[in-house]
């Protein structure tokens, strides 16, 4: 299989060659316009496509069969090196078979992340960390590498392992190094990201929210992943108590989901929007907002049921009158993150409590 680090015309046209599709059918085929392929056809390895263009043809091959992936690279070994093109296109060299089936499980991982196995995740990702150094490794190898180390750090912030030497923060440094290496700049900024959801989840607010707002505009990464860290300024913002202005940072962030037909995340930005809400004192607003969230789930995953029970019973607990159900609402996300050994959930289940118990909750509004 065959793998593009950074496209550039030519890569983009031996694609559509191997896609056997004319350039208005490639056009369609991507959601880009008939004059943005003549472009890149017309200058080759002298033209770059955008970031997010970017990131859509990895996906175009990444879909692709195996007889698209040989034409694929039959059309760029037959076009010869071009200008600042080198090693950007890596084929498929004497562990084809193994990087096809690091590639699988990669896939299997992400599967088992989205449903809280955590130990079959951290059995296929152990098969892979171990096996091989990196200087044996070309740069299809470090690309999976580096995924590989990536979606390791996601296993450590879902189980709580925040900061250390054995941590996620640790991981994705790693990760972010390595993709840098290969000169893949929206990996590099995806990491970026995750590093600050590691320092939002650490405490560092502030820290977490100048991140966020430099990522929110960052043309490296796709439109989906700025809303989301224009969602998480907003979290950051509530949490350290600025709950108003948290709210209408995070209101846009809904909008954006909604403009980009993205459900899931519309979803969970309503569930932050209710907790600032929540925390302004505002709950009716809370409540709506919440009953929102929940309604419109679109995964249920342990992970999204267990936030969206510790929000609702947060709220609840806000209010005197509907104490019991918040009680009953967290204790149910306490044993469901319990179940799937997730800490940092359960830490925050535990925090609510607490803190609960002795302010008393905020004014009704």
């Amino acid at each position: 299989m065959a793998t593009v680090h950074h496209w550039t015309g030519l890569e983009a046209r031996a694609l559509r060659l191997a896609l056997r599709m004319s350039v208005r059918a490639f056009a369609e085929h991507l959601g880009v316009g008939v004059r943005t392929i003549s472009k890149w056809e017309k200058l080759l390895g002298s033209t770059e496509p955008r970031p997010d263009t970017q990131a859509i043809l990895d996906t175009a091959l990444a879909r692709a069969d195996a007889a698209v992936h040989l034409r694929f690279e039959t059309f760029l070994s037959e076009a010869g090196p071009s200008a600042g093109s080198a090693r950007r296109i890596t084929a498929a060299g004497p562990r084809a078979w193994e990087y096809e089936s690091w590639t699988d499980d990669l896939d299997r991982v992400v599967a088992a992340l989205s449903r809280q196995n955590f130990a079959f995740a951290g059995n296929l990702l152990d098969r892979w960390l171990t096996r091989f150094k990196p200087r044996e490794l070309d740069d299809k190898g470090l690309y999976l590498l580096a995924r590989s180390t990536a979606l390791s750090g996601d296993l450590k912030r879902d189980q709580g392992d925040v900061v250390g030497p054995l941590s996620a923060q640790h991981a994705y440094a790693g990760a972010r190094s390595i993709f840098t290496q290969l000169d893949i700049p929206r990996r590099v900024a995806q990491l970026d990201l995750s590093l600050a959801v590691v320092a939002e989840m650490s405490g560092k607010l502030e820290q977490a929210a100048r991140h966020y707002e430099l990522l929110a505009v960052d043309e490296r990464l796709a439109l989906r992943d700025r809303a989301r860290a224009r969602l998480w300024v907003g979290t950051a913002l509530s949490k350290d108590g600025s709950h108003d202005y948290a709210a209408r940072v995070m209101l846009a962030a809904t909008h954006a989901f909604e403009d980009l037909a993205e459900p899931e995340d519309w979803s969970v930005a309503h569930q932050k929007l209710a907790l600032a809400h929540r925390g302004a004192g505002e709950l009716s607003q809370a409540l709506h907002f919440i009953d929102i969230a929940r309604s419109t789930a679109f995964t249920d995953s342990p992970m999204q049921r267990v936030r969206l029970d510790t929000a609702h019973g947060h709220i609840l607990l806000s209010d005197p009158a509907t104490r019991e159900d918040g009680l009953k609402a967290l204790d149910q996300a306490a044993k469901m993150a319990a179940r799937h050994g997730m800490s940092h959930q359960l830490r925050s289940v535990e925090s609510i409590r607490t803190t609960t118990a002795v302010a008393g909750g905020p004014r009704r509004r």
